[in-house]
């Protein structure tokens, strides 16, 4: 699995599982699938409502904790200096974990709370080792600019929504001056992507379909993906990224789409 090196040193798998809508029995058998097929980073959050039955999966399969990459958030409804501590030690308890890999502030919110007294609450779960990195989620270029002023702890990345129908590039490259890597969230725009005619052809000369294609192109762009499947068939496609590359012709096509 291919990896980016994070401003804190740390590695993320440039693919993980995303598991957003994933409920119940449903869930669990995924992320077994997903783990068996060498998944090893696996996207989730306390709103996601799916935490407990993550950490049922993980423990049913004998996953080895060290080799896992986990990411969860913090909703934005909890975004005071208690309510940070309660949400993450739920999270944890529920993924049957002491730690994650990665926590991120889920959404800005309306600012309400001070992102200061977040971020306090983010640092103090990170230099007590119960997330070995923090991000945010959903921000903009100012708000990017203001948590990495506030926190002492460096924000590892960005989680935003990211495919071919919807790109920011000032974005994606203001991130990038930062040593800031975006995570694309919904990289195949809820399924959206599949029909896109000039992936499909794109795809034809590769032997690979427009939502690998699509994926392919983020990769390349330097992103993070956590495409969501909920089947082994789908799960196989999302793996199959890393073996073959697009044409720099491919890429520019796709980035005027």
């Amino acid at each position: 699995m291919d990896a980016i090196r994070l401003i804190s040193g740390d590695e993320i798998p440039v693919l993980g599982l995303g598991t957003w809508n994933l409920r119940d029995e449903q869930c669990k058998t995924v992320v077994k699938i997903a783990l068996e097929l060498g998944y090893n980073h696996i996207d989730t959050a306390w709103m996601y409502a799916n935490q407990k039955e993550i950490g049922e999966a993980l423990q049913e399969v004998g996953a080895v904790r060290e080799e896992l990459f986990i990411t969860s958030k913090i909703w934005h409804t909890h975004m005071k200096y208690d309510q940070v501590h309660s949400q993450c030690n739920e999270c944890l308890e529920d993924l049957q974990t002491d730690y994650v890999d990665l926590l991120l502030i889920h959404h800005p919110g309306d600012g309400a709370v001070p992102m200061e007294e977040t971020l306090s609450a983010f640092n103090e779960i990170h230099d007590a080792g119960r997330a070995k990195n923090i991000g945010i989620s959903n921000f903009s270029i100012e708000q990017v600019d203001q948590a990495r002023e506030i926190s002492q702890a460096p924000i590892v990345t960005n989680q935003v929504e990211y495919h071919a129908h919807s790109q920011d590039e000032d974005l994606l490259q203001h991130c990038h001056a930062l040593q800031i890597p975006l995570t694309a969230h919904r990289p195949l725009a809820v399924g959206e992507i599949v029909s896109d005619q000039v992936l499909g052809g794109i795809g034809n000369v590769h032997g690979k379909t427009a939502a690998q294609v699509a994926l392919r192109w983020l990769v390349q762009k330097g992103l993070i993906v956590i495409p969501k499947a909920s089947s082994d068939p789908h799960l196989r496609e999302n793996f199959d990224l890393f073996d073959w590359e697009l044409t720099p012709e491919e890429m520019e096509t796709i980035n005027n789409l």
